[in-house]
């Protein structure tokens, strides 16, 4: 008859502590924000967001939690209530990465534009909110369109980007500048070059059998490119969350 070997009870709450500690040492980065950092159905590829590419700069003791959605601006995503559960969710030590401006600058649909005096308001109530449950906000401009004329890559973003920086300058918020560091990749690609960044698809492909160009939305290249920009930026704003990086 065999012999059973019990683990002694101690030990074995010893271990349940140990895994329990390890858990809870696990960082959670939330993404709220638009098309452009959001999560993609597989009916869309190769369009890609930036958030999805986000997880592989960190190792595992960060958990990327992307909540950004298509179509979203600072008021939609809070009106649609998909706040509310990022910010029930929030752990001390936790991050949001907090990127708009795409869809705010849509004032012909009241639903979703705002003006740049409204942007800032929900900006400054999401960072406020965010310290509120001790998590930390992170601002971020919102990324380059493609948007080249006779070769000069025009900015199509007005006030916006403007805006966060100053929310970002007034509240002492760590502010990744994706704008500026997106256009300067464009610029140094060039027009033609740079399309390979962006969702530039032929005809005949599965989910686009008449093709695709798209300057807002990106390819996996450029979506790990850029994901990599806030990688990045993590580390020039000496974040604690650097150290979690690979």
């Amino acid at each position: 008859m065999k012999k059973i070997t019990l683990i002694p009870l101690s030990i074995t709450v010893i271990l349940l502590l140990a895994a329990f500690e390890l858990i809870q040492q696990k960082t959670t980065v939330y993404i709220i924000g638009d098309s452009t950092a959001a999560n993609k159905l597989a009916k869309a590829y190769p369009e890609t967001g930036w958030g999805m590419e986000l997880q592989s700069f960190f190792k595992n003791d960060v958990i990327v939690d992307n909540r950004a959605l298509n179509g979203r601006s600072t008021k939609s995503f809070k009106a649609e209530k998909q706040w509310q559960p990022v910010l029930e969710k929030l752990a001390p030590g936790d991050y949001v990465f907090i990127e708009f401006g795409h869809n705010d600058e849509k004032i012909d649909k009241p639903g979703i534009g705002t003006s740049p005096e409204e942007f800032k308001i929900n900006l400054v109530n999401y960072v406020n909110e965010t310290r509120s449950k001790k998590a930390i906000p992170i601002l971020l401009t919102p990324i380059s369109r493609r948007s080249f004329t006779n070769g000069v890559l025009a900015d199509t973003h007005g006030d916006y980007p403007k805006v966060t920086r100053k929310v970002a300058d007034s509240l002492k918020v760590p502010l990744i500048d994706m704008l500026v560091k997106t256009e300067n990749l464009l610029k140094r690609l060039g027009d033609l070059p740079s399309i390979k960044l962006f969702n530039y698809v032929d005809s005949g492909d599965v989910n686009y059998p008449i093709g695709k160009k798209d300057n807002t939305h990106l390819s996996p290249e450029g979506a790990k490119k850029f994901a990599g920009f806030v990688a990045e930026g993590i580390k020039e704003q000496k974040l604690g969350l650097a150290k979690k990086l690979k």
